[in-house]
């Protein structure tokens, strides 16, 4: 398996977890001290665009911050095609970053997730 396919493993995963969740379930709590779920996605959003930019020689672009948590999903499933595409160095630290995202996502309350964390 390429780290491009691993990558889009991973963001399947991500995304087949959260895709269901409602604005409550986006403002939760996540392992992330002191972030919703949301912020969390968002910051790594920005991580996997600081890392593009980084191995494509270009600067920092900032990743717009949208008012509904429910395009988070989408957004990560196009800067995740444009990395694999563009910045093929930076994919094995995006594959990182998307598979902590995912951990950081679950519950935390110790009690049953449900499905989809």
């Amino acid at each position: 398996m390429t780290t491009g396919d691993q990558l889009g493993a991973a963001v399947h995963r991500l995304v087949g977890q959260v895709a269901h969740w409602t604005p409550s379930r986006w403002a939760a709590s996540s392992a992330v001290p002191g972030r919703s779920r949301a912020e969390a996605f968002h910051g790594t959003l920005q991580t996997l665009a600081d890392a593009a930019a980084t191995a494509e020689g270009a600067p920092p672009r900032p990743v717009p911050r949208l008012d509904n948590d429910l395009a988070l999903p989408d957004q990560l499933r196009v800067l995740a095609a444009d990395l694999a595409r563009h910045a093929p160095r930076a994919v094995p630290a995006a594959v990182e970053a998307v598979t902590a995202l995912r951990d950081a996502l679950r519950p935390t309350s110790g009690g049953p997730a449900g499905p989809g964390g």
